[in-house]
């Protein structure tokens, strides 16, 4: 049986590779998913009390919510798709990097 590493919570959440192989569609969207789901729910959970404090209107307290959550999922959407890529082109790199230093 192969022994897997434990990872702190965040870690499995967000990216919970080894970063040995390359990551499939499935997995990198996983990982997207994960990204574009976590940060923004954590940001509309920290405007919610401000909202709250701000005495908004119940419209003007989902708009801002709704435009916290979908600004931050598109902009950690970006740095998710960023982060799968360098992965991807790392793991890529270290499996030629151990192919060439195998061959000689």
């Amino acid at each position: 049986m192969q022994h897997r590493p434990r990872y702190r919570l965040m870690r499995r959440i967000l990216y919970p590779y080894d970063g040995e192989q390359p990551l499939s569609l499935k997995q990198s969207l996983r990982v997207l998913l994960g990204w574009v789901l976590f940060f923004p729910a954590c940001i509309s959970l920290l405007i919610l009390p401000i909202a709250v404090f701000a005495s908004y209107t119940l419209q003007r307290a989902l708009v801002l919510l709704l435009f916290a959550f979908l600004s931050s999922a598109f902009f950690f959407g970006i740095l998710g798709s960023l982060i799968v890529s360098m992965g991807n082109k790392a793991a890529r790199f270290r499996q030629a990097r151990k192919a060439q230093i195998g061959q000689q």
